[in-house]
């Protein structure tokens, strides 16, 4: 299916970008999120007339990532969690632990937002976690579990 991106898509492309994907991916995830249209020349005649506005907002959103990540760079979050003599977990520790002691700092994080390459935390101690603020910025963060017995 061809779409054209009315937003920057990651790994696919720019505003005003026409791009093949697959049917079910345009269908429930790009067009009902709005970032494309199917690829009509009705809607590329659209697309020429709102460009600089579409940009636009792209740069304002990009603007806001970034004044955001200066509030999380640097940021080391602490969650305690009980755990066994050896430092493995009795569960683990997830996105929504992380949202909640970002927001317990008083920075509003959401769960879509935390990208955690090695999956849940099983084990105490130090951990790095991916905020995915805007596709062009990634901050990292600290989360230090403390094993309770």
């Amino acid at each position: 299916m061809e779409i054209i991106l009315l937003d920057r898509v990651e790994n696919l492309g720019d505003i005003g970008d026409t791009v093949k994907v697959k049917p079910g991916y345009a269908r429930n995830y790009l067009l009902p999120q709005g970032k494309a249209a199917t690829a009509t020349p009705e809607n590329l005649k659209k697309l020429e007339a709102r460009r600089s506005e579409l940009e636009r907002e792209a740069a304002e959103d990009l603007a806001a990532a970034k004044a955001r990540a200066g509030t999380i760079e640097n940021l080391r979050l602490e969650i305690s969690a009980k755990a066994g003599t050896e430092g493995k977990l009795f569960g683990s520790v997830g996105t929504v632990d992380i949202a909640e002691a970002a927001k317990a700092r008083g920075i509003e994080i959401e769960r879509s937002e935390i990208r955690m390459p090695d999956g849940p935390i099983r084990v105490a101690g130090d951990h790095d976690v991916d905020i995915h603020l805007h596709s062009d910025i990634t901050v990292p963060v600290v989360v230090v579990v403390v094993g309770e017995e």
